[in-house]
């Protein structure tokens, strides 16, 4: 098994800029993946995601935005030590991709930098399995999302 990238490709019913503002707006992105999401979505930009409570145990992440090319990509790095500022080979680079696809959007997506990270084999092939179960759950939620807007293409 390849444990280096994730990689998925969904279709979604609604424009690239509709499903961009989802991928890349923080107001957007906490309604289908984390419970809370502080950043500016411009390259450079450090903020932070929460998967809980942030005061009652939750798990705090870093996060820093890479590219933003709206409405065809946006771009992030996470997962790196809490004293660095993220970087090829200490963090993970999530991708989305998105093109005109029929009436909607074709996104694809990938997370890449499992095995630049250095981590023994255990540990890699458990962050790999975790990761890939977490995106399953929550890419699926994007979709769902989206629908809700009552957008139109």
């Amino acid at each position: 098994m390849e444990l280096g990238t994730i990689e998925r490709e969904m279709y979604v019913e609604a424009p690239p800029e509709v499903v961009f503002d989802v991928v890349s707006n923080p107001e957007h992105i906490k309604q289908w993946w984390p419970d809370d999401a502080r950043y500016e979505a411009t390259p450079g930009s450090t903020g932070e995601i929460v998967f809980g409570d942030r005061d009652d145990g939750g798990t705090v992440v870093a996060f820093t935005v890479v590219d933003v090319e709206p409405p065809h990509r946006f771009s992030f790095r996470w997962t790196q030590p809490a004293d660095q500022a993220a970087a090829e080979g200490n963090s993970l680079l999530v991708t989305f991709r998105l093109t005109p696809s029929g009436g909607g959007t074709l996104l694809r997506f990938s997370e890449t930098g499992f095995r630049e990270l250095g981590w023994e084999a255990a540990v890699l092939e458990e962050q790999y399995r975790d990761h890939v179960a977490g995106w399953d759950h929550f890419l699926p939620r994007l979709t769902a999302y989206v629908a809700t807007l009552r957008v139109r293409p």
